[in-house]
């Protein structure tokens, strides 16, 4: 029976975010519903769609569907669905929309089915709903069934990880793949706070936050919380897990950003001893406050901007009341002009830089040489940490104590994360990245001239400079200048070769053992570390 005075809604639903963009499940279902509205002589005057799971009855299209019924109440719309599992998938919610439906004096119609008109629902409305609901349970099973397998063969299921995309592939599926640039820029945050170049979360927060080429965050991700969760996430590494599945950590089909050596380097970081996090007041305005102290009292010189006649002018001072230089202005152009000269000083004479390359060149050859033994005693200690392993899930069988069961499992899984660590070292060992000048180049181009990192526009470069070529604080006394800095170990090295405090031996006259602790310091330079090394 057609009535051309009645008037109707629409209501489509699909189970995901995803379905909703790509599929075209939601155009279908419109189509539907108008095709039966026409039959029976209905005007559409509004369409609602929604893109979440049917467990929930707060949804956006449905909530926008229920105010707009609410408004027009008098009217009795009806309320035209493509199939009772679009309305809900779950009893009780299908309860409690119906009678929301009611109350606001709709009227469920469907193209597949007769809905009772009364409070009450039918026979064959309640076995279809909860056929829809047993439907649900099934299909999130079966979901999870294959996502555990995929899971279990090394392949990652869950939502993207920043850094990554997913890349459909012949044979494999979809797996993630780096999505660059936002992939180098993640892989420098992580080795940054792996080698202490960033020495809190907050660093790495800054760092992110002001890249070019890493996106700006939407307001509603807290950058913290990302943050935290970058520096967490074994995928980073190559590998996959889900314990929750109890599927343990395994090797993924998909490439690292960091080796798992850095990961278990940012694990402890994360769980050992807090940092003090840097000064809030340093900005790129004046790049050596908190580096320099006074020269007369020991106290970090402050910074500042004082007003004059016709502009402000920018002005390093001491802030210890009693200190002879106390609140005496230092211009910057001054202090910052005397400091590049410091670092010109450093840069070594071309011959010397040369003869100190080709010591490290050595060192590098003897290192690869050396590979295969070091092979062995991984593999050794490999087999050592498997038949642990063994022993402690024959004791797991053994016992019936929980405690003792929960204390054994979770020794198995730290024994688990030193047997991946074991095993990536035994398969990179003495089988470098990249060459000799790939590796090493970052770290010769600022032993070379650090004065060439001081000039780059970017704050976090400054900074570099400052905790990689000075061990200590500059002293600076007004009027006189920079007093002896203490430098950093290389530096410190080649500087009393070239002023002749030492002798220069040929390069082939240095073993392993003498000049492992300038190779170390320079390796660390190409990865951005900044811890002092020590001499072996």
């Amino acid at each position: 029976m057609k009535d051309s005075n009645q008037k109707a809604v629409i209501y489509c639903r699909v189970s995901s975010k995803k379905q909703e963009k790509d599929g075209t499940g939601l155009a279908s279902q419109e189509t539907t519903c108008r095709e039966y509205a026409r039959y029976r002589g209905y005007s559409v005057v509004e369409c609602f769609f929604d893109g979440q799971s049917g467990k929930f009855t707060s949804r956006p299209g449905m909530r926008e569907m229920l105010a707009y019924l609410s408004t027009h109440r008098k009217e009795r719309l009806v309320v035209i669905i493509d199939d009772i599992s679009r309305l809900a998938r779950g009893m009780r919610a299908h309860l409690d929309l119906r009678e929301k439906i009611s109350k606001f004096g709709g009227q469920l119609e469907s193209p597949t089915m007769q809905f009772s008109q009364t409070e009450d629902m039918g026979l064959e409305e309640g076995m279809r709903a909860l056929f829809a609901q047993e439907q649900r349970v099934k299909n999130a099973e079966q979901t999870r069934t294959r996502m555990r397998s995929r899971v279990l063969n090394g392949y990652y299921v869950f939502s993207i990880p920043p850094g990554y995309r997913w890349e459909k592939t012949r044979d494999r599926g979809s797996i993630i793949v780096r999505d660059e640039p936002k992939a180098s820029v993640i892989q420098e945050a992580l080795d940054g706070y792996a080698s202490g170049r960033f020495q809190i979360q907050t660093e790495v927060a800054r760092f992110l936050e002001s890249h070019p080429q890493f996106p700006k965050l939407p307001p509603s991700i807290n950058i913290r919380d990302f943050v935290h969760r970058l520096l967490t996430r074994p995928v980073y590494a190559g590998y996959v897990e889900a314990p929750e599945w109890d599927v343990s950590l395994r090797k993924g089909h998909h490439e690292p950003l960091i080796s798992f050596e850095t990961f278990q380097r940012i694990q402890e970081r994360l769980n050992g001893v807090a940092r003090a996090p840097n000064r809030k007041d340093l900005n790129v305005d004046f790049p050596l406050r908190g580096a320099v102290e006074c020269g007369c009292c020991g106290t970090p010189l402050t910074a500042c901007w004082s007003k004059g006649r016709v502009s402000h002018h920018p002005y390093y001072l001491c802030p210890k009341r009693g200190c002879e230089s106390y609140g005496k202005s230092i211009r910057r152009s001054l202090i910052e002009g005397q400091f590049e000269e410091l670092l010109r000083d450093l840069e070594p004479s071309a011959n010397l830089f040369l003869t100190a390359k080709a010591m490290f060149k050595k060192l590098w050859d003897h290192r690869l040489a050396s590979g295969e033994a070091q092979t062995r005693a991984f593999k050794g200690e490999l087999q050592k940490t498997e038949k642990q392993i063994e022993q402690l899930l024959t004791r797991i069988v053994e016992t019936d104590v929980p405690s003792v069961i929960k204390v054994y499992e979770e020794r198995i899984r730290k024994l688990e994360e030193e047997k991946v660590l074991l095993a990536e070292k035994g398969e990179n060992v003495g089988r470098p990245q990249k060459s000799f000048d790939e590796t090493l180049r970052t770290a010769f181009d600022f032993l070379s001239s650090p004065w060439n990192l001081w000039a780059s526009p970017r704050f976090e470069d400054k900074r570099t400079v400052l905790k990689l070529a000075f061990s200590d604080r500059l002293a600076y006394v007004r009027n006189e200048g920079f007093r002896t800095a203490n430098l950093a170990l290389p530096f410190k090295v080649l500087g009393e070769l070239q002023q002749g405090e030492k002798g220069m031996a040929r390069p082939e006259g240095f073993e392993p053992p003498t000049t492992a602790f300038e190779a170390r310091y320079s390796i660390q330079l190409s990865y951005g570390r900044v811890e002092k090394p020590s001499t072996q």
